[in-house]
């Protein structure tokens, strides 16, 4: 299997680094015969190419299995034009490669149910997917683009559009998904004020029929957003539009403790990148601080949903919890009086946890 890396901006390279130490682990330990190789995507890219996805860097995530991604951006670069930002990369390789399902799970490890910012008994025990729909809605939909008007003002638009088949095909992820987990999905949307969304209420409840088993329900999204706050535990899978699922998903993110600690999938029909939902972090690139955790279980994820390795993708999630249970712990998640450690040896815990 090849796998095409792209470590990004920040602390992207050294998270990924990480994660490839794992995998390389795991690997040898399972008999994976996995490829590897690295090019650049973002604001590095920029520097060097002068734009963020250069067209080798799209044919080598084409050719590959899977892409594993580290974070892009950066204040160097927010004073570029929009199109040439490092985000443009995240978009285009979505696009390019039809990443129409993204998954972002949030579950708290026993171990870190105090490090949340709501109280242990709302959060422990939550185990939520969040199924966002990724190249479509108010994202992607044309016209878009802001234009200046004749009296000298400027008028911005963004159009939020879906069709049958693209909330079909997410609707089925989403039901797949919940007939391997906890069979209850809750669709969300805004159908009481947004036509767009009505259709997509329409047609979940429609593609529904052909799970029986799991048991749908739908929410709005302001509502959503109170729920996972008030009572998170009643979520099983969440499925969502693209804007809404950008915003939940972040919600979502928090009740575990840190947003250091979260993977991410983004499928297709024929590929899957995988990324930890974190950004670049500027700010403590460089000085061994970053937790890799989040990007070490991406890696899990992508050895579940595109490599069929579910045992290896076991086997790093059982290791995780071995070395939070035994109190080490990055900066983003020390608590007061305990000694946090470096990237790096977070990373090697975790090897090490793995056993041959």
């Amino acid at each position: 299997m090849k796998i095409a890396v792209f470590p990004g901006d920040g602390i992207g390279g050294e998270v990924v680094d990480e994660a490839l130490r794992v995998l390389e682990r795991v690997g040898g330990k399972y008999g994976l015969k996995i490829e590897t190789e690295k090019a650049l995507v973002g604001g590095g890219a920029y520097d060097e190419y002068g734009v963020p996805l250069p067209e080798k860097s799209l044919s080598l995530a084409k050719q590959a299995d899977a892409v594993l991604l580290g974070a892009v951006g950066g204040p160097k670069w927010e004073p570029l034009d929009y199109e040439f930002r490092p985000e443009r990369a995240l978009l285009g390789l979505r696009s390019e490669l039809d990443l129409f399902a993204n998954l972002r799970p949030a579950k708290i490890y026993p171990a870190l149910a105090d490090s949340s910012s709501l109280k242990r008994e709302v959060v422990e025990g939550i185990d939520i997917m969040v199924v966002r729909e990724l190249v479509g809605g108010i994202y992607f939909g044309r016209p878009k683009g802001v234009e200046k008007l004749a009296d000298g003002t400027e008028r911005g638009v963004n159009t939020l559009v879906y069709t049958t088949p693209e909330i079909e095909r997410i609707a089925r992820i989403a039901f797949e998904i919940a007939m391997k987990r906890g069979k209850r999905v809750c669709s969300v949307d805004k159908a009481n004020v947004l036509e767009c969304t009505e259709l997509w209420r329409r047609v979940v409840t429609k593609s529904h029929a052909g799970y029986p088993e799991v048991e749908l329900s739908h929410m709005y999204v302001d509502n959503c957003a109170m729920q996972l706050v008030r009572y998170p535990g009643q979520f099983d899978v969440i499925v969502t539009t693209n804007m809404f699922g950008d915003i939940l998903s972040d919600i979502s993110a928090m009740l575990t403790g840190s947003i250091g600690m979260l993977p991410s999938a983004s499928l297709g029909a024929t590929s899957g990148m995988y990324e930890p939902v974190h950004g670049s972090a500027p700010d403590i690139a460089g000085q061994d601080k970053a937790n890799p955790i989040a990007t070490i279980l991406s890696v899990a994820m992508m050895l579940h949903y595109t490599l069929d390795a579910a045992e290896a993708a076991r086997d790093i999630e059982q290791a995780v919890q071995k070395v939070l249970d035994a109190g080490y712990r990055t900066p983003d998640i020390a608590a007061d009086g305990v000694k946090p450690v470096g990237t790096k040896q977070m990373g090697q815990l975790i090897v090490d946890a793995i056993e041959t």
